[in-house]
């Protein structure tokens, strides 16, 4: 298809840049302005501008969706809606880490992980004005192991991804097949409530944990203190931390942060 344009933004667009540039020639990269982040609101770029320009791509940071002439942009974790005026433009593939029509939506792999999703996937379709509802031009799974986080799922994914487009971008004329109305799911956005631990349900408690690690975090109390939790497992049909980070404090294990109690 010759060269291509890629919108993307968070960590997991970033991870499908990268390895995109192996085999394919990227006119440029759509991302989204620098903004403020972290505690100190410090102004830094996205993760994908970071990534391009390493990689010495051409990056276009626009307020809102804008692209040069291209006949393909791969879309993947951008975060903005794309209107259709350029949607006509060209052909826009999104990558998308389910298999839909199961979890459509901002947070596929949070989701997939707290629901207790055995296999999850990727999922290459043509994007359209609703909701990840566009036909697919590729699908794989694989399966969540027990002690996936989100970042795991998401590495993968993104290997996976690279994978199938190769396959769709090598074709002169895709074939797409449209989603089934039946079996859809959304993933909404994480909220804040969503980060809470209900610890009388321990085995529920540890998917939230391993669906909000590394990028997120789950939120509980432990011996009186606010703490992020990172890292836990069941043991004994009991809720066992094993990486928390107290407010304000470093990322440490449970038996360090017992050493601070006491």
């Amino acid at each position: 298809m010759g060269r291509i344009g890629v919108a993307a933004t968070a960590p997991f667009g970033a991870h499908v840049l990268e390895r995109l540039t192996r085999s394919h020639e990227i006119a440029f990269v759509l991302t989204r302005p620098d903004a403020p982040a972290g505690r100190g609101r410090r102004v830094i770029p996205p993760p994908a501008k970071v990534v391009a320009e390493r990689l010495g791509l051409r990056v276009l940071q626009p307020e809102r969706p804008e692209i040069e002439d291209v006949d393909t942009v791969v879309l993947a974790a951008y975060g903005l809606l794309v209107p259709r005026s350029l949607l006509e433009r060209a052909l826009w593939l999104n990558v998308h880490p389910s298999l839909l029509p199961r979890w459509r939506g901002a947070a596929p792999v949070e989701r997939a992980i707290i629901a207790g999703d055995e296999a999850t996937g990727v999922t290459i379709h043509e994007t359209v004005p609703a909701l990840d509802a566009g036909p697919i031009a590729a699908q794989a799974e694989f399966d969540i192991e027990q002690d996936d986080d989100a970042g795991a799922v998401f590495a993968r994914a993104a290997e996976l991804a690279t994978d199938l487009l190769d396959d769709v971008l090598a074709v002169s004329e895709l074939h797409f097949v449209p989603q089934s109305e039946d079996g859809v799911t959304y993933a909404d956005k994480i909220r804040p409530e969503d980060r809470v631990l209900d610890l009388e349900h321990p085995e529920q408690a540890v998917r939230v944990v391993r669906a909000l690690s590394p990028h997120i975090g789950a939120r509980t109390t432990l011996h009186g203190r606010d703490v992020i939790v990172w890292r836990a497992r069941v043991e004994d049909g009991e809720f066992v931390p094993i990486e928390v980070q107290p407010a304000g404090k470093r990322r440490m294990t449970y038996v360090e942060f017992l050493h601070g109690v006491r």
